[in-house]
């Protein structure tokens, strides 16, 4: 008898997601046996709340002749927020074999109700916001638990940037979180699992915020505050405790707030940062923090509250720089040997008060000299301020630089490519497509075409990611999609981005140039750039059987048709 199992088992997309808000979520798997022309002929999913006690069914699709094997939408009874639900498939074949149960999967639901968020936006600004840039707020909260803890999550979100400390460690892997959406109208929050991160008595939580999409530069214009003029943060921790009592931790008025040793952080500009500012120990539990200002609640909605729907920025892989050259000019310059998008995490010996500056460009020009005209405004600088204590290691917060080449403007002591190395970032897509033949020079272009879709997924599809634009531009998404999809799973990228389509679409159907739309409101449709709203999703639902985009976006596709036709008398 042939062996038929089922493999890689997802929901929505993800294996095991933590936090999603799709009230129906859909399923998917794959099987494989170790003979030919298997296929499915019928399958049954069950779903439980107990990962070992299947017959305590939540649903039970029973066996159901389909071949059918993506996108099987849960359709049992309504799912509750926060909790954990546990699922298995299992196949029949046109051989009639009868795989054993996948192994068990798992998805949890994040807050799905608004009124269940009883955190409060608090900021940690000063009302004096007249300096162009300010130090990023670092806030903190300490906090007692009474007993052992079971499970915990955090959920929180920022206007800015964010990330959080708990009890002196950094909580996830996720970069430039809440990421970039319509936040006037669409918000993600996280999911954090931090069970492990508790203890039985003296606890602390702390977050830093930085200016990011929200409120920092943005487009060649020298836009600010684009979308507000305050950081905040909204952060909330379930906690169970081993027999079974609850407890909530929340952003609210009793955090308290300070400057930091990160003295200005934006995405173009890159980032300032004095180490004798940092404050030791400032997320653990016994840290005295009495000289901190109390912080102060903002008022801001929270209906726009969604989760997470892309797979998150983080950092991808690391490379090692192939050499450092000294420039006609004289300047001192390291070859990473690969144009790259994320930063460079770089080790330093020195004094106090000595400085580390880094600026990133992507070519030399033709007398073989670094050349940053192409960047515009971006300045695309690391400025780091020594401590003077042992060697010192560092990497930026919430910034990132498109380059190459990296100058070293400043630096204590003899360089050494050791010192150094490229920390590539983008939004967290599996590879799933890859090319190679006996061309070399047609395999380099696809080496290229991957590299720049790394370099411009940075949770939008962005046109650049270099100079002071990096913007979702409409005409370069429709354009590329179908070689996003064959090169990785863009699926949930393109699923959020088409999200705000609709949030900034205009009421006549007219689709702004750049998605989220920071170049104001008479900045909008034209052919191929309007055109992403019928393409994309029309894309991904040819490339991933996926209707529901076409359900969700249908509105949009038509409105932007019907914007065109309305142009002319003549409708063709």
């Amino acid at each position: 008898m042939s062996e038929l199992r089922v493999t890689k088992v997802r929901c929505e997309y993800r294996e095991n997601p933590i936090g999603i808000d799709v009230l129906k979520p859909r399923i998917s798997w794959q099987i494989c046996g170790d003979c030919r022309n298997i296929m499915q002929t019928a399958y049954e999913i069950q779903v439980s709340k107990w990962d070992d006690l299947f017959h305590d069914l939540v649903w039970d699709t029973g066996r159901v002749e389909s071949d059918q094997s993506i996108h099987v939408g849960y359709n049992g009874p309504q799912l509750k927020s926060r909790t954990r639900y546990y699922y298995r498939v299992r196949v029949w074949d046109n051989k009639g074999n009868q795989s054993d149960w996948s192994e068990t999967a798992f998805w949890e639901m994040g807050i799905l109700d608004t009124d269940e968020w009883n955190a409060e936006w608090i900021t940690g600004e000063c009302a004096d916001n007249s300096s162009k840039y300010q130090p990023c707020s670092i806030m903190r909260r300490g906090f007692e638990l009474k007993d052992q803890v079971k499970n915990a999550r955090i959920y929180a979100t920022s206007l800015g940037l964010y990330y959080l400390e708990l009890n002196g460690e950094r909580v996830g892997d996720m970069l430039l979180t809440p990421g970039w959406t319509s936040y006037n109208k669409r918000l993600q929050y996280q999911t954090y699992d931090v069970t492990d991160k508790l203890k039985k008595g003296k606890n602390a939580i702390g977050a830093v915020l930085g200016d990011g999409w929200y409120k920092g530069d943005l487009a060649w214009e020298d836009n600010r505050n684009v979308y507000g003029d305050k950081t905040a943060l909204l952060m909330q921790m379930h906690i169970v405790y081993e027999n079974g009592e609850e407890e909530v931790i929340i952003s609210d008025s009793e955090w308290r707030a300070s400057a930091g040793p990160i003295l200005m952080s934006q995405i173009y500009h890159g980032e300032d940062y004095d180490a004798r500012l940092e404050k030791q120990g400032w997320s653990m539990e016994d840290y005295d923090d009495r000289g901190w200002a109390r912080v102060k609640v903002l008022e801001h909605t929270k209906d726009v509250l969604i989760a997470q729907e892309n797979m998150p920025v983080r950092k991808i892989q690391e490379i090692t720089p192939a050499k450092i050259i000294t420039t006609p000019a004289g300047d001192v310059v390291i070859d990473m040997g690969q144009n790259m998008v994320g930063y460079v995490r770089f080790k330093v010996k020195g004094n106090s008060g000595d400085e580390v500056v880094l600026r990133h460009a992507e070519v030399l020009d033709s007398d073989g000299n670094f050349y940053i005209d192409n960047l515009r405004k971006a300045k695309q600088t690391i400025r780091y301020t020594l401590k003077g204590e042992g060697v010192e290691t560092f990497e930026p917060h919430f910034t990132f630089q498109g380059f190459r080449y990296v100058k070293l403007e400043k630096y204590p002591g003899k360089a050494s490519l050791d010192n150094f190395t490229g920390i590539v970032i983008h939004s967290d897509l599996e590879q799933t497509g890859s090319f190679e033949c006996s061309e070399p020079l047609i395999n380099k272009l696809q080496h290229n075409i991957l590299w720049g879709q790394k370099g411009n997924f940075v949770d939008v599809p962005t046109d650049c990611p270099q100079r002071d634009e990096r913007l979702g531009w409409t005409g370069d998404a429709q354009a590329f999609v179908g070689t996003a999809c064959f090169n990785m799973n863009v699926a949930p990228f393109f699923t959020k981005w088409l999200g705000d389509v609709n949030a900034d679409q205009l009421e006549n159907g007219g689709v702004p140039f750049v998605i989220p739309n920071v170049l104001g409101k008479d900045s909008h449709s034209s052919s191929a750039w309007g055109d992403a709203a019928a393409i994309c999703p029309w894309t991904i639902y040819l490339r991933y059987g996926d209707e529901r985009i076409i359900k969700k976006q249908y509105k949009s596709m038509k409105a932007w048709v019907e914007y065109i036709r309305a142009q002319e008398d003549n409708e063709y």
